[in-house]
């Protein structure tokens, strides 16, 4: 079910809040966190019921090993760690990378292994890293979570199942448990309100007109056509911006869906084009996955404490499993070690620079500029191995964009002036404008407060009430026109990692 789909606004959405806020109404708040993980379930199950076994399953099976971690002896501590981690990195090895595995050692054989293609489970990435992350931090802190229950929304809160962000027990807990003794701030409606509408505007009304850009000239390249530079250029930056967009929408109505039950999401997206390096990217891309792989990987590798060899070495390792997390094929390998590369070098330059005992000083505007130019340059670049289906296409789209493709053809749904003005469009919004983290001035943190958002016509008229009724209608708004056009609705793009 998706988010952007009227069965989900019409009819889940409404259903759930409103059982869930009843419930807690009439003092049933036990009751009302049980609702919400059978809601999750059903949401789950509404795409492949088949698969809500192998979720329910994977909750189970971490929920029973967790306590033998936290409260076995060090070494049955230790052991069942290693027992629900493998058993974990199994599941996702099966369903996400057999095929291609064998496929390979089949290239390489000439054996037929004749595997039947495998439909990917939804969020298997997602919810497989954030109970990997439990289970490390039941062994680190000794504690488990009790309730079968709580341990259940934990993992298969809906708003974060499918495409993240991916959550840290230590948050969701108490907020879980709160909602039991508190009533939910009225800010909390307002923020998560908008954050859904504006979420919802970037999915349907730039992002997937992107898409509609975009496909055409990858498509073409898959299928071996040669394609002209104009139309790899428009399809590569209209993909770029694209998947900017999907998952930057993703993330807003997700924290949005989290506020309108009670529950403040981690950020997962903030501005990453505007970055002045790759590292600053990568700070600003899939912030929560960035965060699982830098605390259950790169330090557990040794981080930066074994020298500066060691420190590129780590570096490079986590950013290309970061690649094979995202998917399995040979672009996302290479996808993995280019920005494995990248990552690397960057953090070279910032030691030697050090090392010179020099301060890295700050930017004038013009240096900056040509910095997000060229990290945008990088990316878009690499973007390729991710929306191409092949590595021919992925070639084939390069060669174009370097006018390496003699009589190449203009594929023409990326020829004319709209495609340009939309990419012209979405280009404006990723690099000028304010991002809704910082419009809604929403922050994670449970223990502050939350204020009302600020959207741009209503931040004039200041936090009052004729404030609050203008940023609410904007919201309205946004959400009305969103609504009404996205009757032909399409997949997230992170759906598929």
């Amino acid at each position: 079910m998706l988010f952007s789909s009227y069965e989900f606004i019409l009819i889940f959405l409404p259903v759930t809040l409103l059982a869930f806020h009843g419930l807690r109404r009439f003092g049933q708040a036990p009751a009302a966190l049980g609702l919400l993980v059978v809601a999750s379930w059903v949401f789950y199950a509404y795409w492949n019921p088949a698969y809500l076994v192998l979720l329910i399953g994977s909750i189970i099976f971490n929920y029973l090993i967790a306590r033998q971690i936290a409260v076995g002896s060090a070494q049955v501590s230790k052991a069942s760690l290693a027992i629900g981690i493998a058993v974990n990195l199994a599941a996702l090895i099966w369903y996400k990378y057999s095929v291609f595995i064998l496929d390979n050692v089949g290239a390489l054989t000439g054996f037929d292994f004749a595997l039947r293609a495998i439909i990917l489970p939804l969020g298997i990435s997602f919810f497989t890293f954030q109970q990997i992350a439990y289970l490390a931090d039941c062994r680190r802190d000794r504690t488990y979570e009790a309730s079968f229950r709580d341990y259940a929304l934990f993992v298969s809160f809906f708003p974060q199942l499918i495409a993240g962000p991916i959550v840290h027990h230590s948050l969701t807990r108490p907020q879980f448990h709160a909602l039991a003794v508190r009533s939910i701030p009225p800010a909390y409606y307002m923020v998560g309100l908008a954050l859904f509408a504006i979420g919802l505007a970037k999915k349907i009304l730039i992002a997937d007109p992107l898409g509609l850009i975009a496909n055409p000239a990858f498509e073409a390249a898959d299928a071996g056509a040669a394609l002209d530079a104009a139309s790899a250029w428009v399809g590569t930056l209209a993909y770029t911006f694209q998947i900017y967009f999907d998952f930057s929408g993703y993330s807003d109505m997700a924290i949005g869906l989290g506020l309108l039950f009670g529950v403040r999401l981690p950020i997962n997206f903030l501005s990453p084009y505007k970055s002045t390096s790759i590292a600053e990217f990568w700070r600003r891309w899939h912030m929560t996955l960035g965060a699982f792989l830098r605390q259950y990987l790169y330090i557990p590798l040794g981080g930066n404490r074994g020298g500066q060899i060691a420190t590129l070495r780590n570096l490079f390792i986590t950013m290309f499993l970061c690649g094979i997390w995202h998917g399995a094929g040979w672009g996302f390998v290479i996808w993995g070690a280019a920005h494995g590369v990248c990552v690397a070098f960057n953090h070279a330059h910032r030691m030697r620079i050090e090392a010179r005992g020099k301060e890295i000083a700050g930017d004038g505007s013009f240096i900056r500029a040509l910095k997000v130019i060229g990290v945008m340059f990088i990316v878009a670049l690499l973007w390729v191995l991710f929306r191409a289906e092949t590595l021919s296409g992925a070639v084939g789209v390069w060669r174009a964009m370097f006018f390496m493709e003699p009589g190449g053809a203009p594929i023409s749904e990326t020829v004319g002036a709209m495609p340009i003005l939309t990419i012209a469009f979405a280009a404006g919004l990723a690099l000028f404008a304010p991002n809704s983290i910082d419009l809604t001035r929403y922050t994670p943190d449970p223990d502050k407060p939350l204020a009302a958002p600020v959207l741009p016509v209503a931040a004039a008229v200041g936090p009052s009430a004729g404030g609050s009724v203008i940023a609410a209608s904007v919201t309205g708004v946004i959400f009305a026109v969103a609504f009404a056009l996205m009757w032909r609705p399409q997949e997230f793009i992170y759906f598929d990692f």
